[in-house]
């Protein structure tokens, strides 16, 4: 960046510039100075140009106090921000201007980022004021903002110290966010009626068991899928959300099974990375926090769905899915209660009746572009956080056996260079990813299935119509049938025509199961 410009950045960016930071999660907004207030958007970062009459004074607190006003509040960088500077320039300022709207915030979010007081013996006063602007972030529910005596700052942030996302509301996040879930299930009710759609949730609740392993890589474990289904089927919107205490241990114990390698259930007390082996050695895609900030952190999150209940389910779901797989509490099945944890909350929020589950998985499944999408959303934390992590990576030469079973040679010195990005990540481009993966889900892969199970159940009653038999068997016949391009094959006629038959299968009658079969599935 030239020195030109340089001289024109405002709010955050300057404040970055300025203390050489630059935060995981970006800078969502860029603010500059320019010949006249101009305003673009791509995807989900703006570029804002103002006119030179609103340039602050060149100081910390000017371009803190400018990106409060207009720039949706950036926690990592602040967290950063305060680390670098200490309080020095916050204090000088809350003494300069007590009754000070934005100096109170700032005070307010000095000791909230930090955990540290701040100490004055200034008398505060003024109206009390939100913490964040809940027109530019998601913020707590307005009856669960908490008056800060001290700083005369209304606590609105939707999380704690230890978790707490940064949300920017943009266009694009209240389209995602704003899918009418909901509508759209009743719409498919309309179409199908509530007993094809019950029909349709069991296939559902096995396909989603089936794709959220594929994803892991284990399409093949076939007693791990049955175990998968059930936890859907059974558990899903029911007890306590399964975040803290033994909820959470029981989810695990029932995702993962009895046939384990771990050795205590729940928080892991163990060091922990995504990655793969290579014949180079391992390679590093992702550094979890430490066994010491789980519990906060897991907190944090449920204190995002106490603060925020009553707003987008989409939204929420993304977040406890996605903050979830990020701080990756678990030795093992952080995957499969990542992927959860979006149905469970969806069924919490009443979003999804009872017992009903949206397949996401196998719309991430679905093709390769889609695997790339679900991949690349990972990746927009992932990416920038080990730009700060990978150099305190290392490996010992031998393993060390941790109090919950795992062994691991990981040694990782980066703590305190990544936790802010860690607590504080920037989760709106994962909202606007889930509702369009459950837009698709909905609108393809839950018609098609429904749609597809309309028609079989029609062609068994066609077969049976003709001659009455066990519904396996016109099963049976009906997927030769269909895989077979309706040609009645050799050994689909031995299947039913071997002396063991009670009761032979006319030529008559194998034209007739093919004409109606055909039908049923025929493009109206």
């Amino acid at each position: 960046m030239t020195d030109v410009e340089r001289s024109t950045l405002l709010g955050g960016r300057w404040l970055g510039d300025n203390f050489g930071i630059d935060p995981c999660c970006g800078f969502p907004v860029t603010s500059t100075v320019g010949s006249r207030r101009e305003s673009r958007h791509h995807g989900f970062e703006s570029y804002e140009v103002y006119p030179e009459s609103m340039r602050p004074v060149e100081t910390p607190a000017g371009h803190l106090q400018f990106h409060l006003r207009y720039e949706p509040t950036n926690l990592e960088l602040l967290a950063r921000v305060f680390e670098a500077s200490g309080p020095d320039f916050v204090r000088v300022w809350i003494e300069r201007e007590p009754t000070g709207q934005y100096a109170r915030r700032a005070a307010f979010l000095y000791e909230f980022l930090t955990g540290l007081e701040l100490e004055t013996e200034t008398a505060v006063g003024g109206n009390y004021v939100s913490a964040l602007n809940d027109k530019l972030v998601v913020t707590a529910n307005q009856n669960q903002a908490i008056n800060i005596k001290k700083w005369h700052v209304r606590d609105n942030m939707p999380g704690t110290r230890y978790f707490c996302p940064s949300i920017r509301k943009s266009r694009p996040l209240e389209l995602a966010a704003g899918f009418d879930i909901a509508a759209r299930y009743t719409r498919l009710q309309e179409d199908f009626g509530d007993d094809m759609l019950a029909r349709a949730a069991v296939w559902l609740t096995n396909r989603e068991s089936k794709a959220s392993f594929a994803i892991e890589g284990e399409a093949d474990q076939t007693d791990k899928i049955s175990l998968f289904s059930h936890v859907l089927a059974t558990r899903t919107g029911k007890g306590a959300i399964p975040l803290l205490g033994p909820a959470l241990i029981e989810l695990q114990k029932d995702i993962i099974g009895s046939k384990t390698f771990i050795s205590s259930f729940g928080p892991r007390k163990s060091p922990v990375f995504v990655g793969e082996n290579t014949i180079r050695g391992e390679v590093v895609h992702y550094v979890a926090p430490p066994p010491e900030d789980l519990k906060n952190m897991l907190d944090g999150l449920a204190v995002f769905l106490e603060k925020t209940q009553g707003q987008s389910p989409i939204l929420r779901a993304a977040v406890a899915s996605f903050g979830f797989v990020y701080i990756h509490p678990l030795a093992d099945g952080n995957g499969r209660t990542h992927r959860y944890l979006i149905n469970d909350i969806l069924c919490r929020d009443n979003a999804i009746p009872d017992g009903v589950i949206i397949p996401v998985s196998v719309a991430i499944m679905d093709d390769k572009t889609s695997r790339r999408h679900y991949d690349a959303i990972l990746e927009r934390v992932s990416i920038p956080l080990m730009r700060v992590a990978r150099p305190h990576v290392s490996f010992a030469s031998e393993n060390k056996t941790y109090p919950d079973g795992i062994q691991s040679n990981l040694v990782f010195t980066g703590d305190e260079a990544t936790r802010p990005a860690w607590r504080y990540p920037d989760l709106a481009p994962h909202v606007d990813y889930l509702g369009h993966v459950i837009k698709l889900t909905m609108n393809e892969h839950m018609q098609e299935e429904a749609d597809y199970l309309r028609r079989h159940h029609r062609a068994r009653g066609l077969i049976k119509a003709v001659l009455d038999m066990p519904d396996k068997d016109a099963d049976r016949i009906i997927r030769s049938l269909q895989s077979n391009n309706f040609i009645v094959g050799k050994g689909l006629r031995k299947e039913f025509s071997g002396p063991e038959v009670i009761r032979q299968v006319t030529d008559e009658e194998w034209e007739s199961f093919v004409e109606g079969v055909r039908s049923a599935f025929q493009t109206d």
